[in-house]
């Protein structure tokens, strides 16, 4: 079964749960700001999709960190910003088999047509 992650109230997320529901795919959510994320999750996700796809910089909570926050920035401190700030988390983020896709992009799209 395939898991989406992020938060309900997101024009994103709408949009991957219209195409899932569009096409009778089942699957689980698993709301992170409600249910939390974990390092060892995140570290799984960043193995295979990268730290950098997994880290939201375009949101505005990242955004509004202080420039000392965003500077000298890794994977062990992508890592410790997701956690405090779960809106940090690129949305969404798709577990399908052994897959990892993040954001709903035509190539997230393109990868789950193939995978269902």
């Amino acid at each position: 079964m395939l898991t989406i992650y992020g938060i309900p109230n997101c024009d994103t997320m709408k949009k991957a749960f219209d195409w899932l529901k569009s096409r009778g795919v089942a699957y689980h959510f698993h709301d992170y700001k409600q249910s939390g994320i974990d390092a060892a999750k995140l570290k799984a996700w960043n193995a295979k999709a990268g730290w950098e796809k997994v880290l939201n910089k375009a949101s505005t909570t990242f955004k509004d960190l202080p420039p000392e926050a965003k500077a000298d920035l890794d994977e062990a401190k992508a890592i410790k910003l997701m956690i405090a700030q779960p809106s940090m988390i690129k949305r969404p983020v798709i577990e399908i088999g052994e897959q990892v896709l993040t954001g709903f992009r035509p190539d997230t799209v393109a990868a789950l047509e193939k995978a269902v």
